[in-house]
């Protein structure tokens, strides 16, 4: 009888460790199957505060890494209350503007402060990066 209550207070113990208030993000690679995939895996890597895993999901030139470290600074000099909220926060999928099959336009926003931004998702040496260019040129 207590080698039952034993394993029966083990097995509570092991449900309530995995029923833990902490969001799991074990799904969230760098590596993305298609345009919407890549850009939730980027913004969700930014939002987790994941920068340089994020950054490897970036077109590389110049002008990207530029932007990128701007939005790096900007992030890092948030509280600590915000980057709580970003971590916490999901992702909304507003629309997807196909250009070609090796251009997309995803509008989203997120859950902790509502703004709706773009991003250009393009196709890469065939994978899945992000150009923050497009945030800068007129749309």
């Amino acid at each position: 009888m207590k080698g039952l209550l034993i394993i029966s207070l083990f097995v509570m113990a092991f449900f309530s460790a995995c029923q833990s208030d902490t969001t799991d993000r074990s799904d969230t690679t760098n590596t993305s199957e298609n345009d919407v995939d890549a850009a939730r895996n980027f913004i969700r890597l930014f939002l987790d505060g994941e920068l340089e895993k994020a950054r490897t999901m970036l077109v590389t030139d110049s002008l990207n890494t530029q932007i990128f470290d701007a939005y790096e600074r900007i992030y890092k000099n948030r509280s600590q209350l915000d980057k709580k909220g970003y971590k916490g926060s999901s992702i909304q999928i507003h629309s997807v503007r196909t250009v070609n099959d090796s251009i997309s336009v995803v509008s989203y926003s997120n859950s902790f402060k509502k703004i709706v931004d773009s991003l250009k998702v393009m196709k890469d040496n065939g994978a899945w990066k992000i150009d923050l260019k497009y945030s800068l040129t007129p749309q």
